[in-house]
């Protein structure tokens, strides 16, 4: 059994398709099931099956999926720690979710490489529904959501950002201040983000907006990078966004946090109940320093 076949391995399981895999690891798709094939037969057992949308780990292939990236892990610092002379630094892995605060999270990930000097920070950008699944299958050690997780979990908010208007500069939008109530709104074309990106957001939204009296034409998108498409391919004129996001992907258009009522985005960190030392130490780092409740 060699790394090279469980890198392999776990390509494929990431993907679910053979081809896929063959084309991200830069090899022919023979090639590729012959090494998946060589590996099963050294485990004994089948590590995949096949399903109209590809293919899935069986049961034995799942056990090894969490063994493999656990081996994986330290086969990848092996070499730093052998330059360093020092142990090996144990892998954490952190997802984040779109529109986090760049200074605010290099502030955070100072803060834990001095708490926690043990820890490798492996990060990874996914939407909120993204990490939880990952989280729960164990591809995760940490999750940045911008949703309340689930009371199995062990959360703690860490962030929370107001929510403005950005409008075209090139059109008129009568707006003056730094602040917009949300009943300028009304009638407006409004891009904003899909519920399963920034659930709660999403909700308080829509719902001040009904409560308000108000019907803006929302246009709600998945987008981490694409505003301004998302607003050439909807029509809308404006956007829903943190300053952060807004100064990203729509520089030079002027931000205005929204007020009467004002809508927040909220930040939670998330672990399993039960993880490694190290998982912990880091979490709880996270939630000294920057938790808010």
């Amino acid at each position: 059994m060699e790394l090279r076949q469980l890198r392999y391995f776990v390509e494929v399981s990431d993907r679910g398709s053979l081809s896929s895999a063959a084309k991200a690891l830069l090899i022919s798709q023979p090639a590729l099931t012959r090494q998946i094939q060589q590996l099963e037969r050294e485990c004994g057992v089948p590590l995949f099956e096949r399903v109209p949308a590809g293919i899935v780990p069986t049961p034995a292939g799942t056990a090894l999926y969490q063994h493999v990236l656990t081996l994986l892990r330290y086969a990848d610092t092996a070499k730093d720690a052998a330059r360093d002379a020092g142990p090996v630094r144990e892998i954490v892995q952190i997802g984040l979710a779109p529109g986090l605060p760049p200074t605010w999270l290099e502030q955070l990930i100072d803060t834990v490489r001095r708490a926690v000097p043990q820890a490798y920070l492996s990060l990874t950008d996914a939407i909120s529904t993204v990490q939880l699944q990952h989280l729960r299958a164990g591809r995760l050690d940490i999750a940045f959501v911008h949703e309340p997780p689930t009371r199995d979990l062990v959360r703690h908010r860490v962030l929370e950002e107001p929510f403005g208007l950005v409008v075209d500069p090139r059109l008129e939008a009568g707006l003056t201040g730094t602040t917009c109530p949300l009943r300028a709104l009304d009638g407006m074309d409004v891009l904003a983000h899909a519920r399963d990106q920034v659930p709660i957001g999403h909700d308080r939204l829509v719902s001040a907006a009904h409560e308000a009296g108000i019907a803006p034409r929302w246009h709600f998108a998945n987008y981490t990078e694409n505003a301004r498409a998302c607003l050439r391919a909807t029509g809308a004129s404006a956007a829903i966004l943190s300053r952060t996001t807004a100064g990203r992907l729509l520089p030079g258009w002027e931000w205005r946090r929204l007020v009467d009522p004002p809508i927040t985005m909220q930040t939670w960190i998330v672990r399993q109940p039960v993880v490694r030392s190290t998982v912990t130490a880091v979490a709880d780092t996270i939630a000294d320093a920057f938790g808010i409740d």
